[in-house]
């Protein structure tokens, strides 16, 4: 018996949360018609256009200019004349794009994973964070895990790296929401076998997973006869999850593989159902678009993917160029189900580099390593030998290298790689794009 399901919800109406409240929204719009769903986008977005409008500085000047809002009155069948927001604007407009209101809506500020290289900051509020973890728990209950039902978590911590240790207050939230948390930024043949105990002695019914730490687990149940307890599901997110990584992750850890994507500033944008085919986007929480160089909408081809935020009023993002290539994919499944659909996702891959004594270590930490540099433009991290990390830097104008920070960049990857690594950076005028359009940020030439 699930015992903490009710629990859960019993203390999250206690707490005043309106997640109850945006799952009831979900359900109704669950299997709504296209019509339904054009008709929930418009109302939502005509919403918060005049709130950009009435309360954020930047969009009170640039709504009118592109005829969007005229008069008081939104115009949306210009919404396509918005100018995409990149992370340029975010850095160079910074509080011009908060609500005048921020303060009154419970903000904190959070930070991009810097898929492109170039991380920014940004601030998100109590509502948009509901309907986050609402849209969340509503497609793992789609492919078939309840709230409180067992999982493992198999994720990167830089905290656990740095410091060793989870908060008491994760581990209460783990606990409660049965929870094991296990380190993937280290994954030597230690690590893997003491993930393998945890997992035959927890049972989960879920992993959520880095797909590059997945992937690893199943390559080394590949070439050991290990007894595995199998879960039933397996959520792979952060890297692009290929037909064949999937096979391989679904064969050797005997389970069901759902491919998931999302980021930082705009949360969840698109989860696979039980067919397991394209994944599907969530009228309710963003709207999505794939866009060609000519920002028009495309299908059935790789485009820019550009996300609109329909709950964090606090700092409004619309039409928000994430940085990623995509797919679309038209709309409705087979599933029943009538939202927006993508066929795959290109680009954020966040691979692991090699240690001497054969374990991984993942690259993610290096990234974070680099975030917020005030000096740095964009980066890219390149293991080319064993023993040698190469960094290429591309300067912010009229900015030179803080050899401070040269110094803790380097601490960091040592503390990663091994003292025995050496770390030297090569200060480039441009750090070129990949053929579809990303910028490839960790690269491992080591065989």
């Amino acid at each position: 018996m699930n015992w903490r399901r009710p629990l859960i919800y019993s203390l999250l109406y206690a707490s005043g949360s309106r997640i109850p409240q945006c799952l009831k929204t979900i359900k109704r719009y669950e299997f709504a018609s296209r019509e339904q769903i054009e008709e929930l986008k418009n109302t939502k977005l005509e919403k918060l256009l005049l709130h950009a409008y009435n309360n954020v500085p930047y969009y009170h000047k640039l709504l009118p200019e592109c005829d969007v809002v005229k008069d008081g009155k939104v115009m949306l069948d210009n919404f396509s004349r918005i100018p995409l927001l990149t992370k340029e604007i975010i850095r160079t407009q910074s509080e011009n794009l908060y609500s005048s209101d921020y303060k009154n809506r419970k903000p904190y500020e959070n930070t991009s994973g810097g898929s492109t290289g170039e991380p920014v900051k940004f601030i998100q509020d109590k509502e948009y964070d509901d309907w986050n973890i609402a849209t969340k728990l509503y497609f793992n209950a789609v492919i078939g895990k309840d709230l409180g039902e067992s999982e493992i978590k198999f994720w990167g911590s830089d905290r656990d790296i740095l410091a060793g240790n989870l908060t008491i207050k994760d581990r209460l939230i783990n606990r409660l929401y049965n929870r094991k948390f296990f380190n993937s930024y280290r994954l030597g043949e230690k690590e893997i076998k003491n993930l393998i105990e945890l997992n035959n002695r927890f049972k989960p019914k879920a992993y959520w997973a880095y797909m590059e730490s997945a992937l690893e687990l199943a390559n080394y149940l590949s070439h050991h006869e290990l007894y595995f307890h199998p879960p039933e599901i397996v959520i792979s997110t952060i890297g692009p999850l290929t037909d064949e990584v999937k096979e391989k992750i679904e064969t050797n850890m005997n389970c069901k593989v759902y491919n998931q994507y999302g980021s930082r500033e705009v949360g969840a944008i698109s989860c696979q159902c039980k067919k397991q085919r394209s994944m599907h986007t969530f009228p309710w929480w963003n709207h999505v678009e794939i866009l060609d160089e000519h920002d028009k909408s495309i299908q059935n081809q790789e485009g820019r993917v550009v996300v609109t935020t329909f709950h964090n009023y606090s700092m409004p993002l619309i039409r928000y160029e994430i940085g990623d290539v995509a797919v679309a994919g038209g709309w409705g499944c087979d599933c029943g189900r009538n939202s927006m659909l993508l066929k795959k996702v290109i680009g954020r891959t966040l691979g692991y580099f090699k240690k001497a004594d054969g374990s991984l270590v993942h690259s993610h930490f290096l990234v974070q390593a680099l975030f917020f540099r005030d000096w740095i433009k964009r980066f890219q991290i390149i293991q080319d030998e064993i023993d040698h990390v190469l960094i290429k830097v591309q300067l912010n104008e009229n900015a030179s290298a803080d050899k401070g920070d040269i110094e803790d960049i380097t601490r960091k990857t040592k503390i990663l790689m091994g003292d025995s690594c050496k770390v030297d950076f090569d200060f480039v005028e441009q750090i070129h794009r990949t053929t579809s359009g990303k910028y490839v940020y960790t690269l491992c030439k080591v065989k």
